[in-house]
């Protein structure tokens, strides 16, 4: 009779991140420490186990399993010698309800396992915990592409970076789970940096880069070590600081995942670019941009990446970086067609960054003189962002002010007040 495959065990290592081979070395360390001698398992040994060619292991091997999960071997699929397994139902079942049923039967073994006297079993932190935390930063990667800057998006973010920590004392899980939860702990912070960064909130931003740059040393995530170290060059920028942000940018930048992903590459390069534009470097500018663009088109789209790469870097980021340059540099016209392009291929979601890049246009607008249309672009911008997003917020008020200043006495300025005034009302 052909062996029935062990698909409660498949269950739990897919549940908790297992490989064939990482399972043989835990289950090796655990018979080390009960008998004293360094278990032979490898690779093969647990595919057997999962091909049910191997229905009921050795005493040893069983105790050191069952001290590596926190289960008896019965909740792990293994029939103990003499006895016949279940008879499968002869319904058809749905791959995804049998699954779901498997991991749901481990979880009430395990919760009376550890309801048992004398039992002491831990919980296990596994892959479900780590892809529900990443299902929550995708939320808020969504939640500021949407709003930005916002004190509740970094809050929110800084609490979840705390919840990904208590799981570390939650229970035993393997290394990799480990690594993830310190992963995903830096990316919340990361995420609680940059909504700081993006309100103008500094000190808090600083604060949060600290936590999230031990977080991701932890983690020993390349992505996540890029993200916060090229926030960091963005948040110097935004200060005034362009030889801090060329130092923090050049960090992410010199990172391995650049040389393997020239999607890293460019967003690196492009970013260069913008703090070469704030330190009025035009050479820098127009060579860093067309390295970036050369990058990008080098990047093959089916690559693995990160949710928050995915989520916001394509040519319209690059043309807002290209913008932000070209308007710092005092290159408007070239600043006014970076700008369009970017609104052109914005994608709808990303509405914090349409209101940036409207409210850059305006300034390229007003600075070549065109007053009514610069004008008639900064109205565009949406209420929500002018009065509750602070970049947004205070570039508007140094349009108006140069507004102000190039016409005084123009009926533009008496409609642009009177804007102003009604978007306020509007948003108290």
């Amino acid at each position: 009779m052909d062996a029935t495959r062990n698909e409660a065990l498949e269950a739990w290592m897919d549940e908790h991140g297992y490989s064939s081979n990482s399972l043989a070395e835990a289950v090796n360390r655990a018979l080390e420490q009960l008998t004293g001698r360094t278990g032979g398992l490898d690779g093969s040994s647990i595919r057997a186990w999962k091909a049910g060619r191997v229905r009921w292991p050795k005493s040893a091997t069983r105790r050191a399993l069952e001290d590596v999960t926190g289960l008896p071997a019965s909740a792990l699929g293994f029939v103990p010698r003499g006895r016949t397994p279940s008879a499968p139902a002869a319904t058809q079942e749905d791959p995804d309800m049998k699954r779901r049923t498997l991991v749901g039967g481990i979880a009430v073994a395990a919760a009376a396992a550890a309801a048992a006297p004398g039992t002491t079993a831990p919980r296990r932190i596994g892959k479900s915990d780590v892809d529900r935390l990443q299902q929550r930063f995708a939320e808020i990667i969504a939640s500021d592409h949407r709003h930005g800057g916002q004190l509740g998006i970094e809050q929110r973010a800084a609490a979840l970076a705390d919840e990904a920590l208590n799981l570390q004392n939650a229970g035993s899980a393997t290394q990799r789970v480990r690594s993830n939860l310190y992963a995903c702990a830096a990316a919340f912070r990361s995420s609680a940096m940059w909504a700081a960064i993006d309100g103008r909130r500094y000190a808090d931003a600083k604060a949060h880069m600290r936590e999230a740059q031990a977080l991701a040393e932890m983690s020993g995530d390349q992505a996540i070590k890029f993200r916060i170290w090229s926030h960091a060059g963005a948040m110097y920028r935004h200060m005034g600081r362009p030889a801090d942000a060329f130092a923090a940018n050049d960090v992410a930048r010199n990172l391995h995942i650049t040389r393997r992903d020239p999607m890293f590459a460019s967003l690196g390069l492009a970013r260069q670019a913008a703090i070469h534009g704030a330190a009025q470097d035009r050479t820098g500018t127009r060579r860093t941009l067309d390295q970036a663009g050369e990058a990008m088109h080098r990047a093959n789209p089916d690559d693995y990446r990160p949710v928050w790469l995915l989520a916001f870097y394509d040519q319209a980021e690059l043309h807002s970086l290209a913008l932000s340059a070209h308007l710092a540099l005092g290159d408007y016209p070239t600043a006014e067609y970076h700008a369009h392009r970017c609104l052109a291929t914005l994608r709808p979601y990303m509405r914090r960054s349409q209101a940036i890049t409207t409210t850059r246009l305006a300034h390229a607008q007003l600075a070549q003189g065109d007053l009514e249309a610069a004008t008639d672009t900064a109205m565009r911008v949406p209420v929500d962002a002018a009065t509750r997003h602070a970049r947004v917020s205070r570039m508007l008020q140094e349009f108006g002010a140069a507004l102000r200043v190039t016409a005084p006495r123009s009926s533009i300025v008496q409609t642009w007040n009177e804007h102003t005034r009604e978007a306020w009302k509007t948003a108290t």
